[in-house]
């Protein structure tokens, strides 16, 4: 498929879905009528049956025309959907039924196209530098796959080839979804929003460059020295380029088969656990994190004779550094929760960026006030809790009590900080796989002996003569 050719049909794909929402808005306009709730004094929708359905046929309609269209164009719309999958929660369920596919069913390219790739990159073929190699992929990514060989006898490493012309294509792509943004502000007018796109360029840029790769594979590995239960494959230096990137072979277990694991004696509990606390030790300790977590960069290799695990991390593309501002931001909002204060989440809110220059702060602070109390109401703050609540207690929880009038007043006093793409991508997909791991999990916990030393850091700048009053030792006690 020629880039002209991809462009017009990811740019059609789009405009296909956008119009036939457009006219479902258009009838939503015609057909709907409001009434005021005589308990709340609130504006509510009262929607026709008929166009109910009709929103249902849509959305399944165009759920099945983008995944069809994702698998053809591959690239970097696989990952576009690999990551709508999980963190896609403003999507209708039937589009993250459909992309949930692409997490494990990314078709691979053809061995011959891999094999010129490596000669262009490395001049000369793998039986140059290996002694065998499988033609058959063990694994088929968005933007690359990977084979197994041997080299001086049973050695065995994985070699990670970049599709060839991927660069032109993730070039192409990248304007198309810069569309994508651009029409997206104009229904949802968050400030800022364009930093989603930034960061999504130079996240592929940094994902398509195997030599970066290589070096933060090196440096996360290195942060975990210490600790033999999380491993890392090592990098095969003289078989590396931009474009090649081969490192040792990591037997295991893949992460989301949980009955196998399970059957070898491994306590889940245990293993959300350990990922659990990686995560955290990688945002407030190292300040160098995974920023795509997904269910295919883990591996388990179980250790006999206990209920243990070690931990294998791959992919190394994504990797990303966090802030002192926002790593304090977040912790405040932490502590904010563990201490029933309003006020520290909504500094840590301003801290990491999210409260737009000239926008109307009194009401972004009363809708951040009705959301902390909703949240006050569950029985737990641990992420996993909410995989269990009721679908009521959700819509609820995700309506942000303000009338339609002042929705788009709302929407223009946050603004998306800088950064945040990596943060919060990873955030939500780590917490989204270790509640299916181990779903009572209690994942706030668990993080908090890595939070506690930033947060009396927090407390000595604030109040530099005073200790930590009791309510914050309560709250650790309670951790």
């Amino acid at each position: 498929m020629s880039l002209f050719i991809r462009l017009v049909r990811a740019q059609l794909t789009f405009s296909v879905i956008f119009a036939s929402y457009m006219v479902q808005l258009g009838l939503l306009k015609v057909f709907r009528r409001w009434q005021v709730d005589p308990e709340t004094g609130r504006e509510e929708a009262v929607i026709p049956g008929w166009l109910r359905r009709r929103q249902a046929r849509v959305d399944e309609t165009n759920a099945r025309r983008l995944l069809a269209d994702i698998l053809k164009l591959r690239g970097v719309y696989i990952k576009l959907g690999q990551v709508l999958s999980i963190m896609g929660g403003f999507l209708p369920p039937v589009y993250i039924k459909r992309l949930e596919t692409l997490q494990d069913a990314v078709p691979p390219h053809p061995f011959d196209e891999i094999e010129q790739a490596f000669i262009d990159s490395l001049g000369a073929g793998p039986e140059a530098y290996f002694d065998s190699m499988d033609p058959e992929p063990v694994a088929a990514a968005s933007l690359g796959q990977v084979h197994v060989a041997y080299m001086g006898g049973d050695r065995k490493v994985a070699v990670k080839v970049l599709y060839p012309g991927i660069r032109d294509v993730v070039r192409i792509d990248l304007k198309v979804i810069g569309l994508m943004v651009r029409v997206y502000k104009w229904f949802v007018p968050v400030q800022n929003i364009e930093a989603v796109h930034e960061s999504l360029v130079d996240l592929l840029r940094r994902e398509t460059d195997y030599i970066h790769e290589a070096d933060c594979m090196r440096r996360m590995s290195a942060n975990f020295a210490s600790d033999d239960h999380i491993l890392f494959p090592e990098v095969i230096q003289e078989v590396t380029t931009k474009d090649v990137l081969t490192m040792t072979f990591m037997e295991g277990i893949k992460i989301t088969r949980l009955d196998d694991i399970r059957d070898r004696g491994v306590s889940l509990h245990k293993l959300g656990e350990r990922l659990v606390k990686s995560f955290y030790k990688q945002v407030f300790i190292d300040r160098f994190f995974h920023a795509d977590p997904h269910p295919g960069n883990f591996l388990v290799q179980p250790v006999d004779g206990t209920d243990d695990a070690r931990l294998v991390v791959l992919d190394f593309g994504a990797i990303s550094e966090v802030d002192e501002k926002t790593v304090f931001g977040m912790v405040d909002i932490l502590r904010g929760f563990f201490e029933q204060k309003d006020e520290l989440v909504l500094r840590g809110i301003d801290d990491i960026g999210f409260v737009a220059e000239g926008g109307d702060r009194a009401l972004l602070e009363q809708t951040v006030n009705t959301y902390f109390q909703k949240l006050l109401k569950l029985e737990s703050y641990a992420p996993s809790s909410f995989m269990n609540r009721s679908s009521r207690e959700l819509e609820a929880l995700a309506d942000p009590e303000v009338a339609r009038r002042e929705l788009r007043g709302l929407m223009r006093s946050v603004h998306y900080p800088d950064g945040w793409f990596y943060v919060e991508r990873a955030s939500v997909m780590m917490f989204w796989l270790a509640g299916q791991i181990a779903p009572d999990l209690n994942q706030f916990e668990i993080g908090f002996p890595y939070v506690l030393p930033l947060l009396s850091q927090r407390l000595q700048k604030s109040r530099p003569s005073s200790p930590p009053d009791d309510g914050v030792q309560a709250s650790a006690s309670r951790g």
